[in-house]
């Protein structure tokens, strides 16, 4: 097959794949009819669990989703529920008296961990920013800007550069920073540097200001200089205060989704010298996770550390992800594997992880692509954001790349 053709391919199906299946379900079994907003858990047979609690990374996440799906595929219903998620995030999370997102609420709104972590006023960030894109909502901008300003205010490291991790409810750094148990609690990650860079590239997108293009300048040259490895092949994930390693463990999900981000981010604020500087990184990083991430069914490997693979699950967000990192080192490199690459993914999301009968897609698969069917649909992990996500990415860059096309595959194919 060649590139037209799965370009062409990979577009129609992720598509359908949108209006069948996450579109549906995200508007149906993920909408709490009894306390207000979505549901905080469904189960793996699409059960409504009324009381669970609700988490702010989650509801960010379907306020970006749904605002992002509305401005590719307008309609009633989609407005509707963006509005929803928009109305429900900002009157349940935001508080009121020392600004700044919550991280969990019970099923009634009332505030269950008040702590803020700055990963979540970054996707507070991203999803007031897109509903502000799609609706032309300024109240959605001025907030999304009020929390870029707390998190400039209380998390920059003026000594060593970059930001620190976590906050109580009164904006006193936390001791404990982590964001799940399987962390390491160090004072810095690429996580959230990650969710930052991706948080400030939408805001400039919108509402350009020089401090906020420098701003992206520095989180590029903290990727650059200390984030990326000096193999330019994987990414580490923690660090002391000042910048030195804490982690050797590496996510292949988390290197092909930043190979992504960090080109946009440059190309977003126009720099031509970090859009050089980005897209060889990008490029680099996709090597090596084909060359180490990925197994023989052509699906990623979550992780791994110097000795080998440490966890060989697959779960659904990094695959989500490869396809919009292989798709983007092929729009730079015109090599056709990383083409191959991205349509390998979609076909074991596809095979192992689209559930069929319940709709969205398992939360994970064993190695040998056997779904984990009993975890939850939705949870404060589990969103739209990753997999919605990539169908609009690749939605608009295969209408870009099929303007070159074929000229630009012939060429690779001889």
């Amino acid at each position: 097959m060649n590139g037209e053709l799965i370009l062409t391919k990979l577009q129609k199906e992720l598509e359908l794949e949108f209006k069948q299946n996450l579109l549906p379900f995200w508007t149906e079994f993920a909408i709490d009819d009894k306390n207000g907003g979505f549901i905080g858990r469904v189960t793996s047979e699409n059960v409504k669990v009324y009381d669970a609690d609700k988490g702010g990374i989650l509801n960010a996440r379907i306020l970006w989703a749904l605002s992002a799906a509305y401005k590719q595929y307008p309609s009633k219903k989609l407005s509707n529920v963006a509005l929803r998620a928009y109305e429900y995030f900002n009157t349940y999370f935001m508080d009121e008296k020392y600004g700044g997102f919550f991280w969990m609420i019970d099923s009634k709104g009332e505030v269950v961990d008040p702590k803020k972590h700055i990963y979540t006023q970054a996707f507070g960030i991203y999803g007031l920013v897109e509903y502000y894109s799609a609706f032309n909502n300024h109240e959605a901008l001025k907030l999304a800007y009020n929390i870029y300003s707390l998190i400039e205010k209380h998390s920059v490291d003026s000594t060593y550069g970059g930001y620190f991790e976590a906050y109580s409810r009164e904006w006193e750094l936390n001791e404990d920073v982590r964001l799940s148990e399987k962390d390491e609690n160090e004072p810095k990650s690429m996580n959230t540097h990650l969710h930052i860079l991706e948080a400030y590239t939408n805001l400039y997108r919108y509402a350009p200001s020089e401090k906020l293009k420098d701003k992206l300048a520095s989180l590029i040259h903290y990727f650059c200089d200390y984030i990326i490895n000096p193999e330019r092949t994987s990414l580490i994930n923690f660090f002391g205060l000042d910048w030195s390693p804490r982690s050797k463990q590496i996510s292949y999900g988390h290197d092909i989704e930043s190979s992504w981000l960090l080109v946009e981010a440059a190309e977003v604020i126009g720099d031509e010298h970090l859009i050089d500087v980005t897209r060889q990184y990008a490029v680099s990083i996709a090597n090596a996770v084909i060359g180490n991430g990925i197994d023989s069914d052509g699906a990623l490997i979550n992780e791994a550390n110097p000795k080998g693979y440490t966890d060989t699950d697959k779960d659904w967000w990094p695959q989500a992800e490869a396809i919009v990192g292989f798709l983007n080192a092929y729009e730079i490199s015109g090599d056709i594997k990383f083409l191959e690459a991205a349509g390998n993914s979609w076909m074991f999301i596809k095979q192992h992880l689209i559930d069929r009968k319940y709709g969205e897609w398992f939360e994970k698969t064993s190695r040998e692509g056997t779904p984990y069917s009993q975890l939850d649909k939705v949870r404060a992990w589990k969103g739209p954001y990753h997999n919605m996500r990539t169908i609009f990415e690749v939605n608009r860059r295969v209408k870009a790349l099929l303007k070159r096309e074929p000229v630009f595959v012939e060429e690779k194919l001889g």
